[in-house]
């Protein structure tokens, strides 16, 4: 797959499609590479008349790891924010955003529809807050606004999220399946053999525990971006599962009525994940969206 430079650093990325087609640029969340966006829903998506653009987030994957920034101490970032003092971390949702603009310029892109997961979708939101002029329409999956009075992820989503990064191939496979039963899609389990492959093929292309724990630093002192999002004016689409019990669907709610004009795709028994039985009403969703 090809690198660029953007932004300061070495993005990894692939794509489907026509480059003569809207492009549409597919942002993943935390610690997730983006092999995550599975190529056939990019294959459906390019199918649809998208030029599809997946990459590699700092800190995970074939792009740049900051390994001179080191371990963020979580705690003291905790404890900071606590107390309304600026925390400090290596880099905040801004500079992920700016790395994908970044993208956009090496690849001449004026303006792009862009489509992010979970920490994906955050860094979206904070993309079109910054760069309205280059974001042709958005759509959060699964995300939230940084609105700290909403539910909290569940205990168990939340140790599953905590939990150690494995370090060794059947360790990654173990931990894979492990998270995929607590925060998966209950009415649309994952095949743990195809689950099994995904987990090896992550950690075979790359395995980095602390750049996730720095990726974690940047969403846990991201700013609530409700008034910022209630002043954009661009087709935009919310799709979030009612059973997701990392970033519950409340949070979906609250995006959906803080962009306005914005359409709300509500999934039933879809948790934090992209099950394959709801590709076609996904793609269909971004699909319709893309064409106002």
């Amino acid at each position: 797959m090809p690198q660029i430079a953007a932004n300061d650093i070495t993005v990894e990325y692939d794509t489907f499609g026509q480059p003569d087609h809207p492009p549409l640029i597919m942002i993943m969340g935390l610690g997730s590479q983006m092999t995550r966006w599975h190529p056939d829903l990019c294959a459906s998506l390019a199918s649809k008349g998208h030029y599809v653009i997946r990459f590699d987030n700092r800190d995970v994957g074939l792009s740049t790891h900051l390994h001179k920034a080191g371990l963020p101490d979580m705690a003291a970032v905790m404890g900071a924010m606590l107390e309304g003092k600026p925390a400090q971390v290596p880099y905040g949702l801004a500079d992920m955003a700016a790395d994908m603009i970044g993208l956009m310029d090496a690849l001449q892109l004026p303006a792009a529809h862009i489509c992010g997961a979970s920490l994906g979708g955050m860094i979206a939101q904070t993309a079109a807050l910054a760069y309205p002029d280059r974001i042709l329409s958005m759509t959060s999956i699964m995300s939230s606004t940084g609105n700290r009075e909403l539910p909290p992820a569940t205990p168990e989503a939340m140790g599953a999220l905590m939990s150690p990064g494995a370090t060794d191939r059947e360790g990654a496979a173990r931990r894979t399946a492990e998270i995929a039963a607590i925060i998966g899609s209950p009415a649309y389990p994952a095949d743990p053999e195809e689950l099994r492959e995904r987990a090896l093929a992550d950690f075979d292309r790359a395995s980095d525990p602390a750049g996730v724990a720095r990726q974690m630093a940047a969403a846990a002192t991201q700013p609530d971006r409700r008034a910022g999002l209630r002043k954009l004016s661009l087709p935009a689409l919310v799709i979030h599962g009612k059973a997701d019990p990392l970033v519950p669907v409340e949070g979906g709610i609250d995006t959906h009525e803080a962009l306005p004009g914005s359409q709300l795709m509500l999934l039933e028994g879809m948790g934090h994940d992209l099950p394959r039985a709801l590709w076609p009403e996904i793609a269909g969703g971004i699909s319709q969206l893309t064409r106002r």
